[in-house]
């Protein structure tokens, strides 16, 4: 690590500490030139797949955005804050484990339906009839149906 006052490469790590989250260590470094002490974080850095939109343009994997839509669909839905983190976080991991360096918007919203139809169903309904572009009645009825097919076939 380059010494941020004098640019000498040649330093020493004289205190570690793994914060409390876990996620990060906090190195305390001296120079062994100017003698002069900084401090450094280390951490891991992931590479969220781009998102390549329907158009065709391309744009960086947003968590804030997908909570945000999420939180939308479950507005005035008795689902709590943590399990909506908790949803994001898995489709973050999902991302992430696909090992892919692209991934459609088209997939991204096949997952988070996915997530909603787990959380509450009214949201996964408000979500499909926004991401799949519903234009009358029937489509909403055909997405209802899909909750009540397993219910149906009870011995």
């Amino acid at each position: 690590m380059k010494c941020p006052f004098c640019n000498c490469a040649d330093t020493q790590v004289v205190d570690s500490r793994v914060s409390e989250e876990g996620d990060t260590i906090r190195r305390r470094r001296r120079c062994t030139a100017c003698d002069r002490r900084f401090t450094t974080y280390e951490r891991v850095d992931l590479m969220m797949p781009a998102v390549v939109k329907r158009n065709g343009t391309r744009t960086d994997f947003n968590p804030a955005k997908l909570r945000s839509s999420m939180a939308l669909a479950l507005r005035k839905r008795p689902v709590s804050a943590p399990a909506l983190d908790a949803a994001v976080v898995r489709i973050q991991e999902r991302l992430l484990t696909s090992g892919k360096r692209e991934v459609s918007s088209g997939h991204v919203g096949e997952l988070v339906m996915a997530e909603l139809r787990q959380l509450d169903q009214v949201a996964y309904v408000r979500f499909a009839s926004v991401y799949r572009s519903f234009e009358d009645i029937r489509e909403f009825v055909h997405t209802i149906d899909e909750f009540r097919a397993p219910d149906d076939e009870q011995p």
